[in-house]
């Protein structure tokens, strides 16, 4: 099966999106509680959640799908929190 240079592309885009907040948030750059972090992690999950599906890869999506799922969640979550606006409780 080969695989078109566009799913080639946009795959690598979601994987760029995934390491950038992992890598981000190793080197202290980024907070895995803050919005951008769970953007890019959920983003970059669906597109490659998306690939995954088109042929079914069950493991591959499976993972992916969860991955985004839990980024979603964390996410909103993260925009509920006062400490991502910069706003203290009161």
């Amino acid at each position: 099966m080969e695989i078109s240079l566009g799913t080639q592309i946009l795959s690598s885009v979601g994987a760029a999106l995934i390491l950038v907040a992992y890598v981000g948030h190793q080197v202290k750059w980024m907070d895995a509680r803050k919005p951008a972090y769970n953007v890019l992690n959920a983003a970059g999950a669906a597109i490659l959640a998306w690939i995954a599906l088109r042929p079914l890869q069950v493991g591959f999506a499976v993972m992916e799908i969860t991955w985004t799922a839990v980024s979603v969640v964390a996410l909103v979550r993260a925009m509920r929190s006062p400490q991502s606006t910069g706003h203290s409780p009161q």
